[in-house]
């Protein structure tokens, strides 16, 4: 098998295309991700808004919670789920974000790393055993994290009230 500079200059622009590839899919995720900061800090000052609104019409519920106190309670419980099932629809939206974006930074590292190492004729094997090294340390933090936040979610669901915590039980954890 013939090594030859034209072949080697093909390969290196594939790479390139590929890393430019790669980066343009990464710029796209932080933008996707800015978007999401910002719907989260929206969500977050809408909420500070409302509880504004809630203290100015708790006055307004008091008369009528004497005539139908268990119409309010189901509203606000129907309320507490759906904000709820939001929460989680948004964690679990950040965390396959942030996973997307791990996983496209460390395929780019290992392109920057084969490129080099096709680039310059030093043996780069100490700089690819550093790579795996520091991976399989982010894979283990990341598991830990995983695991811290499986734990808040069951934690959350017990101390829903019975029927909240009956319905969210059916629903299918997607961790």
């Amino acid at each position: 098998m013939a090594c030859t500079i034209e072949k080697i200059l093909t390969d290196a622009r594939t790479l390139l295309e590929r890393l430019k590839d790669h980066d343009n899919a990464a710029e796209s995720l932080i933008d996707q991700s800015t978007v999401l900061h910002k719907r989260v800090v929206a969500m977050k000052e809408a909420g500070t808004a409302l509880s504004h609104k809630y203290q100015e019409d708790a006055a307004e519920m008091k008369d009528t919670s004497k005539y139908k106190p268990h119409i309010l309670l189901s509203q606000e419980n129907t309320q507490i789920r759906d904000l709820q099932q939001e929460n989680r629809e948004l964690w679990v939206s950040l965390e396959e974000h942030q996973d997307a974006l791990e996983l496209i930074m460390s395929k780019y590292r290992k392109h920057m790393l084969q490129l080099m190492m096709k680039r310059k004729d030093i043996d780069a094997q100490p700089v690819l055993k550093v790579h795996q090294t520091q991976s399989a340390l982010e894979n283990k933090e990341l598991r830990t994290l995983l695991s811290i936040s499986r734990e808040s979610i069951e934690v959350s669901q017990e101390e829903l009230p019975d029927d909240a915590s009956q319905s969210t039980k059916q629903l299918p954890l997607n961790t």
